[in-house]
C-alpha cells in the first residue's frame, strides 16, 4: 500500500499508532489558507474527528519523493465543501510535508458539458 493510501485510511479512522509512523517527526501541514502552519501534532490531534470529513480520493502521482492527490472536503463549520489537491513531500519513507491548494465548490456546482 502507497503511503498516501495509508496516510488516508489512518487520518479517516482516527488511527494516532499508524499517524505517528506515517508522519515524520518534522512533518508540516500548510493550508491554502490562513497563514498557520501545523505540525505533526495539530494533525494527529483532529484525525477521526467530524472537523473535515473527505471523499472522492484520487492519488494523481507518488514515487519516494513525492505524492500529489486530489479529494473533496466537506468542514463541519457548513462552510463551502472544497475540491482540495493536495502536494506531500517524502523523507525517510514517511509524509515530510504537505501543501494544499483548493478550489470551493457550491451546491449548485455542475460540470461544464454535463446535463445535470
Amino acid at each position: 500500500m502507497s503511503i498516501l493510501a495509508k496516510y488516508q485510511t489512518a487520518f479517516e479512522s482516527g488511527d494516532v499508532a499508524a499517524l505517528e509512523a506515517i508522519l515524520h517527526d518534522e512533518f508540516t501541514f500548510t493550508p491554502h489558507v490562513g497563514d498557520a502552519v501545523m505540525k505533526k501534532k495539530d494533525i494527529m490531534a483532529f484525525a477521526g474527528s467530524d472537523l473535515v470529513k473527505t471523499e472522492k480520493h484520487r492519488i494523481l502521482y507518488e514515487n519516494s519523493e513525492v505524492g500529489v492527490q486530489h479529494a473533496i472536503a466537506h468542514f463541519s463549520n457548513d462552510s463551502t465543501s472544497e475540491a482540495v489537491l493536495s502536494f506531500h513531500r517524502f523523507k525517510d519513507g514517511m509524509i515530510f510535508s504537505t501543501e494544499t491548494g483548493a478550489t470551493p465548490l457550491s451546491d449548485d456546482y455542475t460540470l461544464v458539458g454535463s446535463n445535470n
